[in-house]
């Protein structure tokens, strides 16, 4: 069976990070992408198919700055069911190619935009990269150690997780949306809201009192002796979150201590101690050794792995979580569909590479397309 998406056709205004991300989780469910790059930019640097943000889908190369090209992504977007674009605000509406001219070609047509600010508000039209969207949000605070700076999440809090997914759930529900009504609209994906809305159950906690503003004083940030992360004897880690009393109290046999002998789990004087003490026991043993320890036993704890590390992992090879196309190694589509199932359909494309099979597959005559390159509005 085909993906979940199948018959879904995306027109995809090439960008980097967050957008690209969105488009591979929609082409991986199965829905039909032509990525539309400038022609003659530089190709990644030695393999084409490292970049697996790029993979399920064609690249075409397209020169925005050209009236035929610009006639030529209306023309599809006449036939495409979305368009996405992470340009900054205004960009698009410059080059001829936004809503307004997108849905006069289509009305139906979703119109998705990735942007870190989002398209108005006063920090609209600034630069800015995945810290400076989540420390306005308020998801950079609470991250680091008490008494340290934040620490940045690689980028996955703004970037990934608050911009990419956030954008493929809004494209997925207006798409249900314009089925149903066949009218189309503009999904505005900030990083900043989609980080403020990762944070919501922080803020359920604020509005319960169980939250303190205090960097590592919380049970999720690295406050608590039972959510955190042990070094072990030969320099690697275990992580821990046995918040559950019947886990902690694995937790407690496993690392051979008796729960009756210590305070209340959710006593929080006591849990600078307790770590202290969790410290002291992890770092008698290896990480293998832990590993064999936990491995079988509910406590919430297991080792933590480098990414080179994680594919080999005997979890993620029976889920086969990672697989290898063309010799990258890289992450399995997700989630998992039962009776459509998403796949990695083709490796990465250098830019252009499929230019003429792309525009053809989409209607686009053989005549045209020469045309259109003879204009140096296309190339590859």
């Amino acid at each position: 069976m085909p993906g979940p998406l199948a018959g879904i056709k995306i027109i995809e205004l090439a960008g980097i990070g967050p957008s690209p991300y969105a488009c591979m989780l929609l082409a991986d469910a199965g829905a039909d992408i032509l990525r539309l790059e400038r022609p003659g930019m530089p190709g990644p640097p030695g393999a084409a198919n490292w970049d697996v943000l790029t993979r399920s889908r064609k690249s075409v190369g397209v020169d925005l700055k050209s009236p035929s090209a610009v006639e030529l992504v209306l023309d599809l977007v006449a036939e495409a069911d979305v368009l996405i674009e992470g340009f900054r605000p205004g960009v698009a509406e410059r080059l001829g190619v936004g809503p307004d001219s997108c849905h006069s070609a289509n009305p139906a047509l979703v119109y998705g935009r990735m942007t870190g600010w989002g398209q108005d508000g006063p920090l609209g039209e600034r630069a800015g990269h995945d810290i400076n969207y989540i420390s306005i949000s308020g998801a950079l605070w609470p991250m680091g150690r008490s008494g340290d700076v934040p620490v940045p999440p690689l980028n996955l809090v703004g970037d990934f997780g608050g911009g990419g997914m956030m954008l493929a759930f809004g494209i997925t529900a207006a798409l249900l949306s314009a089925r149903a009504t066949g009218v189309g609209q503009v999904v505005d994906a900030a990083m900043t809201d989609g980080s403020a809305s990762l944070m919501s159950m922080t803020y359920s906690f604020m509005a319960a009192g169980l939250w303190v503003e205090e960097r590592g004083s919380n049970m999720l940030d690295t406050g608590a002796h039972f959510y955190e992360v042990y070094e072990t004897s030969d320099g690697g880690y275990m992580a821990v979150g046995a918040i559950e009393r019947k886990f902690y109290a694995t937790l407690l046999e496993g690392l051979g201590l008796e729960l009756g002998d210590f305070p209340d789990q959710m006593d929080r004087n006591s849990w600078p101690a307790m770590k202290e003490r969790f410290a002291a026991i992890f770092k008698t043993k290896t990480r293998a050794e832990w590993t064999e320890i936990f491995e079988d036993k509910d406590a919430c704890t297991t080792p933590v792995l480098a990414p080179s590390e994680a594919p080999a992992h005997r979890h993620n090879e029976a889920r086969e979580t990672f697989v290898e196309v063309e010799g990258v190694l890289q992450p399995a589509p997700a989630p998992r569909f039962s009776v459509t199932p998403g796949e990695i359909s083709k490796p990465p494309s250098t830019p252009g590479a499929d230019t003429d099979e792309a525009l053809a597959g989409w209607g686009v005559a053989e005549d045209r397309i020469a045309t259109l390159r003879s204009e140096g509005a296309i190339g590859g």
